[in-house]
């Protein structure tokens, strides 16, 4: 009996020291054990207290928006409050969660807006308002790039930057003017267009209103989007019925030929990305104006191949806009609603899927997009960084503020984020077109 005994003992010593071997494995290679927990649950904001303004604003927050959450049209008058922009004060510097550090990477920029990271490492960044994109390389000791300069001009206000095919190899750098998609022969390395641009889409629906255009490319690269904000708050079809195309993300090929309207409804999809590991196609975007400090929410979603969001008839799902109400019933249903709800007027912009290896290990595959901050509300908010969590490349409906800072004590503004990216070391890169600077977050304290 007592071999029998320590026989057994054995064998579940052996199965034991076999289990742990196998997690360790399985957690080496990213398989099998789950990461720690992305939400911190004692500090989510929920139901009204997640309706917050830049007065409480902290890294580390979180809040969580539902539907059932949004108060009715008009709640709170719509407010003009356009921001006072200052110089950064002495003091001022953005703020991050504990163990991360904050840098000024390159600053006196004339208005940085989007950033991505090409192949090789360098950041590509467009300075609309220009007509130019830059190039800067590498990151010296004291945080600061090694080279830069300017890769193109004589564009019009481009914003998009895509690489294409996508992968290690591009042969292509396409960018996204206001009014057009042109592209250059590019090779990762090259500091300066190696020939002139060639015109892929001669004309994307342009004019007044929002004129950002953002261009990414499925992990395939079989099919090319291109996103495009529309020309009003709550009144395109009505008001010029000839500006179709608005308000939607369009479906090229990568040589420029017009495939579909692959997502309708979207207000202001100002920034696009497919996800690496599902390979859907999310957005970030603009809501509308008018109906008061908290609607319409901003939202962060993956977007469904022939999906309605309900712009300009409806929002959140089946909530009619007043302004539009008792015009087209029949969309009453369709519309989507969005994954991650936002606070309303932050002014979405730019998203970034984080791939990198720098950060602790529950920031993995989760997305940092960029709060631009805007006019239509009475407690200005916005201007910050937020963090989306995700699960197996799906959200849960949270979303963390992780830098802020950008607004002083009396409300006054000194810095707009506007784009966000990861650089090879795994540290984000934030451009910001407040102070004309890109700031760099890295992570200072290892477990």
């Amino acid at each position: 009996m007592q071999f029998e005994i320590m026989t057994t003992v054995n064998s579940w010593s052996r199965l034991l020291i076999v289990g742990l071997m196998l997690a360790t494995s399985l957690s080496q290679c990213g398989l099998g054990v789950e990461p720690p927990s992305k939400v911190d649950s004692t500090k989510i904001l929920q139901g009204e207290a997640a309706f917050t303004d830049y007065r409480t604003e902290r890294p580390g927050i979180f809040h969580k928006i539902t539907a059932q959450d949004l108060p009715k049209p008009w709640a709170t008058k719509s407010a003009g409050n356009y921001p006072t922009l200052v110089p950064r004060p002495a003091a001022a510097w953005p703020q991050a969660p504990t163990g991360f550090k904050v840098e000024l990477y390159v600053s006196n920029l004339a208005g940085p807006r989007l950033i991505r990271t090409a192949p090789n490492g360098d950041f590509l960044v467009a300075q609309s308002y220009q007509g130019e994109i830059s190039v800067f390389r590498g990151i010296t000791r004291d945080g600061k790039p090694e080279r830069a300069s300017i890769f193109a001009t004589g564009l019009h206000r481009p914003f998009g930057i895509a690489f294409y095919p996508p992968g290690p190899n591009p042969q292509w750098v396409y960018i996204a003017n206001t009014d057009s998609l042109v592209r250059f022969p590019y090779e990762p390395g090259d500091l300066k267009a190696r020939a002139p641009a060639s015109t892929i889409i001669p004309k994307l629906p342009s004019g007044a209103g929002h004129w950002t255009r953002d261009v990414a490319f499925s992990l395939d690269g079989k099919r090319m989007f291109v996103s495009v904000g529309s020309r009003s708050n709550v009144g395109d079809s009505r008001l010029y019925p000839s500006d179709t195309l608005r308000a939607d993300i369009l479906e090229y090929t990568p040589a420029g030929k017009f495939v579909k309207v692959y997502a309708s409804g979207i207000r202001n999809p100002a920034g696009i990305a497919v996800n690496p590991l599902t390979g859907e196609l999310w957005c970030s975007t603009n809501e509308r104006d008018g109906l008061g400090d908290n609607l319409v929410p901003d939202y962060i979603t993956h977007v469904q191949e022939g999906g309605f969001y309900g712009w300009p008839w409806y929002y959140i799902g089946s909530n009619p806009d007043p302004r539009r109400e008792g015009e087209r019933p029949e969309l009453r249903g369709r519309a989507i609603i969005p994954d991650v709800l936002l606070q309303a007027h932050l002014a979405s912009l730019q998203m970034r899927f984080y791939e990198g290896k720098q950060f602790p290990a529950e920031y993995s595959g989760d997305i940092f997009a960029a709060e631009h901050g805007s006019w239509n509300r009475a407690p200005r908010a916005g201007y910050e960084v937020l963090r989306a969590p995700l699960k197996k490349g799906h959200a849960s409906g949270e979303y963390e503020e992780f830098l802020t800072g950008f607004v002083t004590a009396d409300g006054h503004v000194w810095g707009r984020p506007v784009g966000v990216t990861v650089s090879k070391d795994g540290s984000l890169l934030v451009t910001d077109d407040g102070s004309n600077s890109i700031w760099r977050v890295s992570y200072a304290t290892r477990p």
